[in-house]
């Protein structure tokens, strides 16, 4: 091995802990796709219920509305929505993901939900009428659309005049204390050349203003935004890095991070940064800002 690559491989296994001499199973991509998936999924549902309970203190209930549940997942919001809002209000869940889909639809018939309809497609291209929906949620749903403006847009076109729309995202400084950790871990590891990749995923979220600006864009009038922050916690960054739900929701952007060829060096140090900060304060806590916002498609006069 050249000395230098020697030293380099040195410094790497220095931030190695013991446990991770293993196999760094956590890195491994969670398959969403397999059979087994939606059986156990349950930690995405936990997650967005915090989001999920914002939009419910918020949203304006009324009989015999048409709302839509854009990024539907495996139903949380639907099946809350569907049932507070009475047999006569229609409820449309709109996911491309199948596998969640077919799980929501194991949902109603367990319930015996029949004022839920289930659309697996990208709501940019939703084949619904124009102005044809009351009421517009979507919990989580805007940090996962590939075209934010094209599904808000699309959103608009479907919107009654005078619709409600209400979305919840975790906003700008989420889970800072990971990231500040993960940027002091790039820059001892001599990557600092990958801190720009670290700012542009860390700064994808959005702020308030950013998404009042998108809706606004996309024709709707901006009400107003609830904000509130809670905190994730674990024992250690070992437990974080191993959690199913990080797995599958934040360890593959986080990988991406890394320079080709050191992910493993990288996280291996990363997680013993992460073990070490635990081990000082007692646990990992990790900060989420969060925010319903709430907008409208203007009526006519």
């Amino acid at each position: 091995m050249h000395p230098a690559r020697a030293n380099e491989h040195r410094r790497w296994s220095a931030h190695r802990p013991a446990s991770a001499h293993r196999r760094m199973e956590y890195l491994q991509d969670v398959d969403c796709d397999s059979p087994e998936f939606g059986d156990l999924y349950d930690e995405l549902p936990l997650w967005s219920a915090r989001f999920g309970l914002m939009l419910l203190e918020q949203v304006g209930l009324r009989r015999g509305m048409t709302i839509l549940d854009v990024g539907a997942g495996t139903g949380f919001l639907t099946v809350e929505l569907a049932q507070r809002c009475g047999s006569d209000a229609i409820v449309i869940a709109v996911d491309p993901w199948k596998a969640a889909m077919k799980r929501l639809r194991r949902k109603m018939d367990c319930l015996g939900l029949r004022n839920v309809r289930t659309v697996v497609q990208d709501v940019a291209t939703i084949d619904l009428p124009d102005a044809s929906v009351d009421l517009i949620v979507s919990n989580l749903g805007i940090n996962n659309f590939d075209n934010p403006e094209a599904a808000l847009r699309s959103c608009f076109r479907v919107a009654k005049p005078g619709a409600r729309l209400l979305l919840t995202t975790n906003l700008v400084g989420h889970w800072r204390e990971f990231y500040e950790a993960y940027r002091s871990v790039l820059v001892e590891l001599g990557f600092v050349g990958r801190l720009a990749a670290l700012e542009a995923h860390v700064n994808h979220r959005p702020t308030v203003e950013s998404a009042k600006t998108l809706l606004e864009n996309a024709g709707f009038e901006f009400v107003d935004a609830v904000t509130d922050s809670f905190r994730e916690r674990f024992v250690d960054g070992s437990s974080l890095l191993r959690h199913y739900f990080v797995r599958l929701g934040f360890v593959p952007a986080w990988k991406r991070v890394a320079p080709e060829g050191a992910v493993e060096a990288t996280f291996a140090a990363l997680e013993h940064r992460l073990n070490g900060i635990a081990a000082d304060l007692g646990e990992l806590s990790l900060t989420v800002p969060a925010a319903c916002i709430h907008a409208c498609k203007p009526a006519t006069d």
